[in-house]
C-alpha cells in the first residue's frame, strides 16, 4: 500500500478502526450511541424491569406475562449497556434493529399499530451505528476465536 493510500485510510477510520468520516460523524455517531444506550436502558428496560403497570398490562395483553416482560427488559438494559462498549456497539445495534422489527410486528398486530412508527424510525440509527462499526464485530469474532 502506497503513503498516501495509507494515510487516506488512516483520515478515515477512528482510534478503533471504525471508518467513519469527519469528525462531525463521529460525534454524531457516539451521541446517538448514547441516546440510544439511555433510551433502551433507562426508559424502555427500566420500566420492564420494575414492572411499572403499563408494562405489566402490556405484556399481560401479550400473553408473555412476567418472564417475558422481564427477559425483554433485561435484554434491553444490557443491549443499551452493549451499545457503549466498542468491541459490541455494533453486534448490540444489530440485536436492536431484530428487536424493533419484532416490536413493530407486535405493535401492528396486537395494539393495533398505535406508536408503532416509533420501532422503525429508531431501526435507522441502530442500522447506522451496526454498520458504522461492523469492523468492531470483526474484531470481536477473531477475539471469539482466539486470533486477537
Amino acid at each position: 500500500m502506497s503513503a498516501t493510500a495509507t494515510t487516506a485510510a488512516a483520515a478515515t477510520t477512528t482510534r478503533t478502526g471504525t471508518p467513519v468520516r469527519g469528525r462531525a460523524s463521529r460525534i454524531t455517531l457516539r451521541t446517538l450511541q448514547v441516546l440510544l444506550a439511555v433510551f433502551f436502558g433507562v426508559a424502555s428496560g427500566v420500566p420492564k424491569l420494575i414492572a411499572h403497570p403499563t408494562a405489566v398490562e402490556s405484556f399481560d395483553k401479550l400473553g408473555w406475562g412476567a418472564p417475558g416482560m422481564y427477559t425483554i427488559g433485561a435484554l434491553e438494559l444490557l443491549g443499551g449497556i452493549a451499545l457503549l462498549i466498542p468491541l459490541l456497539s455494533s453486534l448490540a445495534a444489530t440485536a436492536f434493529v431484530g428487536l424493533m422489527i419484532g416490536a413493530f410486528t407486535v405493535t401492528v398486530t396486537v395494539f393495533g399499530g398505535e406508536n408503532a412508527a416509533t420501532p422503525l424510525v429508531l431501526i435507522l440509527p441502530l442500522a447506522w451505528i451496526a454498520w458504522a462499526r461492523r469492523d468492531q464485530t470483526v474484531a470481536l469474532i477473531a477475539r471469539l476465536r482466539g486470533r486477537s
